[in-house]
């Protein structure tokens, strides 16, 4: 069985982020979400509303051959916990290519078996992050076409009750 892994902070879960999984599934038997966890960034989230996020979303758009997880660590390490071939990261722009090449060095030297794949955005996507997201519904915009409609306004409501 070939797995691939797409991590991020997933904080929340966008249209774009939805786009790179579909795209993935298609090209492995199984891919696994790995929600990030890192005491170090500031999440809106907490990591059970990211991955009750991924489970509404991914049903919404009726993709079955994923699991969602969350790990901390090491993603080269994850990845043999969880034998796959592939870590899957999607690139927006040329401002991206620089960070996601030297992670995909670095994985590659921690762990020789495990290749990166690259998703390019779709043009629709292409500057969409989840940053975005919470600035424009902090600030009372539509994000319509931003993120799932299934969770939309959990995202406003939150956004809302923090200011």
């Amino acid at each position: 069985m070939r797995v691939g892994i797409y991590p991020g902070s997933f904080d929340p879960v966008t249209l774009g982020h939805i786009d790179m999984i579909k795209r993935a599934c298609a090209m492995f038997d199984k891919v696994i979400v790995a929600v990030l966890i890192n005491a170090d960034k500031q999440a809106c989230f907490s990591i059970s509303e990211r991955m009750r996020f991924l489970e509404l979303a991914l049903k919404e758009a009726s993709i079955n051959n994923v699991e969602i997880d969350s790990f901390n660590g090491l993603l080269a390490d994850y990845a043999k916990r969880k034998n796959a071939c592939a870590v899957v990261r999607g690139l927006r722009a040329v401002s991206d290519f620089d960070y996601e090449f030297q992670m995909a060095l670095t994985n590659k030297r921690l762990n020789p078996d495990m290749e990166t794949v690259f998703f390019t955005s779709q043009s629709e996507y292409m500057y969409l992050s989840s940053g975005t997201v919470k600035q424009v519904a902090a600030l009372g915009g539509d994000i319509t076409g931003f993120v799932p409609e299934i969770i939309k306004q959990d995202i406003i409501n939150k956004s809302v009750n923090k200011n």
